[in-house]
């Protein structure tokens, strides 16, 4: 996914692609770009708890087929301060911390933040219910279109899932701008089709990428 910083000027484009998809329906658009969506630390915390046991059992299993023994307090002494050394690690490095996480609970934790941004930004109160918006979560590698009532009653999953395939290879090319941008001209595309401007449409929501 995209390391490279989002720049002012990257900004300046996708608010311009947003303003020029939006010149041909009543629909909206929005896009929000999150860096991560959780911090991970406690389900990180309760991988590493569970690698220490299974370790530390392996362990002992391996000094028992050597006829060494380690008195019991002295074993339970060294889990627990090799799980605190693996904790401690957690809480200086945040950016380990996802990677001990199952990918169902990274996506999972991105599908909801792409939820709460979409109730957050207002994107749900459109005045006939075309709000769409566009997410991205850098660190969870992970792209979702949400789209409100009115327009997703009439544009099938498989659109969506087009634009997010197409979003997500230019993230991984390092190119997360031009992504957004060209979900913005495809989602405007498919607005211009079902929701067509009309005499007294009038903006609704700001024409900016979102960085939280």
């Amino acid at each position: 996914m995209a390391t490279r910083p989002i720049t002012p000027q990257d900004h300046e484009r996708v608010a311009d692609a947003i303003r020029a998809a939006e010149a041909w329906t009543d629909g909206e658009i929005y896009c929000v770009v999150a860096h991560a969506s959780g911090s991970y630390f406690l389900p990180a915390a309760l991988v590493a708890a569970l690698g220490t046991l299974f370790v530390s059992l392996a362990v002992a299993y391996g000094l028992e087929a050597w006829w060494l023994t380690i008195r019991l307090p002295h074993f339970v002494l060294a889990q627990l301060l090799a799980l605190a050394c693996v904790l401690l690690l957690l809480w200086a490095f945040p950016a380990l911390r996802i990677h001990m996480v199952p990918r169902r609970l990274r996506y999972q934790a991105a599908h909801d933040n792409a939820l709460k941004q979409f109730l957050a930004r207002n994107v749900h109160r459109t005045t006939a219910r075309t709000g769409v918006l566009v997410f991205v979560s850098i660190a969870e590698r992970y792209a979702e279109v949400v789209a409100d009532s009115g327009i997703d009653a009439k544009v099938g999953q498989h659109v969506w899932d087009e634009v997010v395939r197409d979003l997500t290879a230019h993230a991984g090319d390092d190119r997360l701008a031009e992504g957004f941008i060209k979900a913005i001209e495809t989602v405007g595309a498919v607005l211009a089709e079902h929701f067509p401007v009309t005499p007294g449409d009038f903006n609704e929501l700001d024409d900016h990428l979102v960085e939280i």
